[in-house]
């Protein structure tokens, strides 16, 4: 089994950040971190980062990346915004291309659930967008929006290491659900 994870926009990405400042980036590298940990603790998954730390990396070089390797799943991870002020904007979103097979679809489902009962945050629904890294791959590829950079109370949690970890766990019991992944270590179970 191979996972790409995608921590949506590098540092130096124009725009994608909170009014008061936090980069959209250290929200999503944080979950994309503790995602490949966890994921790393089931029999024969190879995770692979879509992102680099060093500088940003084009989304058509993202996307021929996992179509290369081939990997049976991509996971792009983002901190939402509504414009570039503080506002009531909130909750979770989860995205599929429209044009995919049920299998992606029941993946975004299963990701989307867990992370709203693992959250608490509103429930934005599964929809269908036509971005680049869910157009433009070969196999499963959901887009998640993990709460509001725009929204005082959202941009909190998303600065938290705790909900960076509910995040990935949330994101990780999707994957292991649709995927029937077995651990390494039976005594964890």
């Amino acid at each position: 089994m191979k996972i790409m994870l995608d921590a949506g926009h590098g540092y130096s990405t124009a725009g994608k950040r909170s009014p008061d400042g936090m980069r959209e980036y250290e929200f999503n590298r944080g979950v994309v971190n503790y995602a490949k940990v966890l994921l790393e603790s089931y029999q024969q998954v190879t995770v692979y980062f879509a992102h680099s730390d060093k500088q940003d990396i084009p989304l058509k070089v993202r996307t021929d990346e996992a179509n290369r390797l081939k990997v049976d799943c991509y996971v792009s991870i983002h901190a939402n915004a509504f414009g570039s002020s503080w506002n009531d904007a909130n909750g979770i979103e989860t995205y599929v291309h429209p044009i995919r097979p049920k299998k992606t679809t029941e993946l975004a489902q299963k990701i989307h659930k867990h992370l709203i009962n693992s959250t608490g945050l509103k429930d934005r629904g599964v929809k269908e967008a036509n971005f680049h890294v869910l157009r433009e791959t070969t196999m499963s590829a959901v887009l998640v929006e993990c709460g509001f950079m725009t929204n005082r109370e959202e941009v909190k949690q998303l600065r938290s290491d705790s909900f960076r970890k509910t995040c990935a766990e949330a994101i990780v019991k999707g994957v292991v659900d649709q995927f029937r992944l077995k651990r390494k270590d039976k005594s964890f179970e």
